[in-house]
């Protein structure tokens, strides 16, 4: 699939929806990536745009990047370190193996918001929200081109 077919099949107000709903929860942050490259290396890519979306500056260290590649066939999920520490491997495991039957029935905007919400069921228990908090990181998708 092309990614500007992928896109065109993404229900963005709704992924854009669940992003808020999951962060009213929590202090963590959560962004989705559509990359239009051809990639090797998912995950090192993902790293990379966690980067550039500046998303290791959040104050608790608890952001969460959802990152496609549609030209390949892939997606990674990328966490900071703090979410990391508190989720652990089987977060990452829970959030790929729900996403990946979805992907495969070509349902991807029902797998996004799969994802913003289970990284989002974490993120809210480990990271409550505190009534000093503000939403760090805008909710929009972004694209990697």
């Amino acid at each position: 699939m092309k990614p500007a077919e992928l896109l065109t099949k993404l229900d963005e107000p709704r992924i854009v929806e669940a992003i808020a709903a999951a962060e009213r929860n929590t202090t963590g942050e959560i962004r989705v990536c559509v990359s239009h490259q051809r990639l090797v290396d998912v995950l090192a890519a993902a790293r990379r745009h966690f980067q550039r979306l500046k998303m290791q500056r959040t104050k608790g260290r608890n952001g969460v990047l959802i990152y496609f590649v549609p030209l390949t066939h892939q997606f990674a999920v990328w966490g900071d370190i703090a979410v990391h520490e508190k989720g652990g491997n089987e977060l990452w495991r829970d959030v790929v193996s729900g996403m990946t039957p979805l992907l495969k029935e070509g349902r991807y905007t029902d797998a996004v918001v799969f994802s913003v919400g289970k990284v989002g069921e974490v993120l809210a228990r480990y990271f409550p929200p505190e009534p000093s908090d503000r939403n760090e990181l805008p909710n929009r998708i972004t694209r990697d081109s």
